[in-house]
């Protein structure tokens, strides 16, 4: 018998008054802890729908436009993926020094291009603070996937995500970011997510030239979310719920000198973990470069590739959202 579709109960269905549709996600700072819920529980609806039927098409004759000033795997397949899960189809811009920016183009006038094709565009930029002329300049959601060494909204939410689904909270942890924390975008928007929830420690552990951004401990502060700095791991990794390791990031450093003084300055691998609890997780948004041993990698603490999973349910969960469809 055929089915009559105006019979079917779906989770999602066309909301253009809802509080997300049409607007720009672009840091942080914009989400208050009931906003982290709901993304989370679109999130988890999202990952139903895919272990069920895969694909479907809630965003059917949607488009995205991919706009990578940098180089970028994870975060573009990722977006990928999730419009196309989501049933619609993707302008891939991945080497955008072969296009009209190299005659002279500002991102402002690419922008506008772009949104002229697609209904959603998701930016990649190593400015900080692209992101944020990039949605001044556009009349459709721009998504930011990194600016620099400012922010990567995105990231956080997906880190978030992915500690609430392996330790089934965000209250009451302790989390430890270890490695490039100065230049590391995905630590700044993390610190800045998790003072949103209750009874949070956040230690921090780098060398001394690579230490978090003073504007970041004065905006964790201002929560009164208790935090303290190390340069050894050793103190504090029995008390730690979450690892979150980091790489050195050669491509932002001036002088190479400096980064080979840090590049191995810590190595996550078996021998070292044996002092952590074993109801914890370590993550890395990745790619690694020996920050983490593969000797590590069949550790059930290990959680830094179930973690690319959990970004594919959250991003379809902000496609969704921006597009008016959760």
């Amino acid at each position: 018998m055929p089915t009559n579709s105006s019979s079917l109960h779906l989770p999602f269905g066309e909301n253009k008054n809802a509080q997300w549709y049409g607007k720009d996600i672009l840091s942080v700072k914009q989400f208050s802890r009931a906003d982290l819920e709901y993304i989370f529980g679109v999130a988890h609806e999202m990952r139903g729908m895919v272990e069920r039927v895969g694909t479907f098409d809630l965003l059917k004759g949607k488009i995205l436009a991919n706009l990578f000033y940098e180089p970028s795997t994870r975060t573009s397949s990722s977006f990928t993926a999730a419009m196309e899960r989501l049933g619609g189809s993707v302008i891939p811009i991945s080497e955008v020094k072969y296009s009209s920016v190299t005659k002279g183009e500002s991102l402002s006038d690419t922008i506008r291009t772009l949104e002229c094709y697609a209904d959603v565009i998701v930016l990649r930029h190593p400015e900080t603070g692209s992101a944020e002329i990039a949605a001044k300049a556009a009349k459709k959601p721009i998504l930011n996937a990194g600016d620099g060494v400012g922010e990567h909204p995105t990231q956080a939410l997906l880190d978030a995500f992915t500690i609430k689904a392996e330790l089934g909270k965000l209250d009451n942890l302790t989390v430890t970011m270890l490695g490039d924390l100065k230049y590391g975008r995905t630590v700044h928007s993390l610190a800045r997510l998790l003072s949103n929830f209750t009874n949070i420690k956040l230690n921090y552990v780098s060398p001394d030239i690579l230490k978090m951004p003073k504007e970041v401990l004065d905006e964790v502060a201002e929560k009164k979310v208790p935090q303290a700095e190390y340069s050894s791991l050793e103190k504090i990794l029995p008390e730690t719920d979450v690892l979150y390791v980091t790489r050195v990031q050669k491509e932002r450093f001036e002088d190479p000198a400096d980064y080979e003084k840090v590049k191995g300055a810590y190595v996550i691998d078996p021998e070292i973990m044996k002092p952590a609890k074993k109801e914890m997780i370590v993550m890395h948004p990745l790619p690694r470069v020996g920050e983490i041993s593969t000797d590590f990698d069949d550790d059930p603490r290990a959680a830094y590739f179930r973690q690319m999973e959990y970004g594919l349910y959250v991003r379809m969960a902000l496609l969704a959202m921006v597009l008016g469809k959760a």
